[in-house]
């Protein structure tokens, strides 16, 4: 059993590393928030483009990351073991991997997103627009690599900060650039839904580039072993090191993420103002998840550390505490938009027809705060331990067992339209929830018996 000092050490270490993280989680969704904006305030059309196009783009997105999410958790044990100085080596390897997935995940939206779509059956006059936008920002996919990989080192070492301040410099950038792509300025034409891709790509790049050089360059990384990192070149074996623990991540991410998107694929086939609606919606709701998807990189660094330095009641404090913050962000979340679902639709758009469905689903968004920050958090913790293949079957149990069935069941079958979707959303959200913190008690209970034996 931990001391109370020792509780308060933690929640007080977890706190000045997690903030600067939901920041940075916060300005990356809301890069997607201008992008949506921007769009609404075009027209419907526009912004149901960009809607579906997101929702395709977010499955192999999230699949990268997911998969680079192996980075931290790595960076991490090694700090706490007391090996700092081999986190560059791992750092470079982990950038090559970011390039390389993100070259595939390039071909994957271009050649691929249209696919989709099309299978989705999605209106021909609709199609054409999101295909240009999926054509557009298809580009950003191997600077987001480079990005989350940099992120990755930064962030294990316990230096946050970098990632927050670039995070907030690309969403300064992208709304002037992507009005003026958008909408068309300075004698440039007016490109609508491929502008607001175009402008992601060109931010996402410059962020990228400057992180390297920073990680590379700057004094405070001189002590993670720069001197020692002499290969550059690819190594296919740490790579390799790397997607044995990062793939499985990448799994259960693309079963969550596949989840939402199945969703808004589905939803688009019920017209543009469903689209739009549902869209905007998760726009709000991606808001605020930033902050316990923040606190879940800062529980996978933390459990990291205490896993490195193999200490069972330190990983046990590190989770816990994690997931009384989590609770508590959640629940005023959960406040703010079962009060005032109305006043938040209307920030996105002026289209009452959308602000009605916005508003509905923002109240069904308001019940699943709880759940969703929970099992984000349940998940950053198992990270930290580098468990990673019974959560991807746990997530893939709950979301496309029970999420996804019941969902389009409700919405389809049952004639419930898109809040029968985000109801189905909701249970799913809420079994993986129970089904990781299961299995995070379960596995600190082991180690913590083996160590006292």
């Amino acid at each position: 059993m931990s001391s109370r000092p020792e509780r308060r050490s933690e929640l007080a270490a977890t706190l000045r590393l997690a903030w600067p993280l939901v920041i940075s989680q916060i300005a990356a969704v809301g890069q997607h928030v201008i992008e949506i904006v921007l769009a609404g305030h075009l027209d419907a059309h526009v912004l149901a483009a960009v809607a579906i196009g997101t929702n395709v783009v977010m499955i192999p997105l999230m699949a990268m990351i997911g998969t680079m999410y192996a980075t931290p958790a790595s960076v991490a044990q090694l700090d706490g073991a007391g090996q700092r100085r081999r986190v560059a080596a791992l750092g470079v390897q982990a950038a090559w991997l970011g390039l390389l997935i993100g070259l595939l995940m390039l071909a994957i939206v271009r050649w691929g997103g249209p696919f989709l779509v099309d299978l989705a059956g999605i209106p021909p006059s609709l199609a054409a627009d999101v295909t240009r936008f999926l054509h557009a920002v298809c580009f950003a996919m191997p600077a987001i690599g480079l990005f989350v990989a940099c992120r990755g080192v930064s962030d294990g070492v316990s230096m946050p900060a970098p990632s927050m301040v670039l995070s907030l410099a690309g969403l300064v950038l992208l709304l002037p650039l992507g009005y003026v792509l958008m909408y068309g300025a300075f004698g440039l034409p007016r490109l609508g839904a491929a502008g607001t891709g175009y402008a992601g790509a060109i931010v996402n790049w410059m962020q990228a580039l400057v992180y390297f050089a920073f990680l590379r360059f700057a004094p405070r990384y001189r002590g993670i072993g720069w001197a020692e990192a002499r290969r550059l070149r690819p190594d296919p074996a740490v790579m390799m090191g790397l997607l044995r623990v990062g793939v499985p991540m990448g799994v259960a991410a693309l079963m969550e993420v596949g989840m939402f998107s199945l969703a808004g694929l589905a939803i688009g086939r019920l017209g543009e103002i469903a689209a739009a609606s549902h869209q905007v919606a998760m726009s709000a709701a991606s808001v605020t998840f930033m902050v316990p998807l923040g606190l879940a990189s800062a529980i996978t660094v933390r459990v990291g550390n205490a896993a490195g330095r193999r200490d069972p009641a330190g990983i046990r404090r590190a989770g816990f505490t994690g997931f009384a913050l989590v609770a508590c962000t959640q629940t005023i979340s959960a406040i703010v938009m079962l009060s005032a679902p109305a006043w938040i639709a209307e920030l996105y758009t002026g289209d009452p027809r959308v602000v009605a469905g916005v508003t509905l689903l923002l109240q069904i968004a308001g019940v699943f705060q709880l759940s969703d920050g929970l099992q984000v958090a349940c998940n950053g913790a198992l990270r930290g331990l580098k468990d990673t293949r019974v959560p991807m079957l746990l997530t893939a149990i709950a979301y496309w067992g029970v999420g996804v069935p019941l969902g389009l069941l409700l919405a389809f079958a049952a004639g419930w339209r898109t809040p029968g979707m985000w109801i189905g959303l909701t249970v799913g959200l809420t079994t993986a929830a129970a089904l990781l913190g299961g299995r995070f008690v379960l596995s600190t209970r082991r180690r913590a018996a083996v160590a006292v034996a």
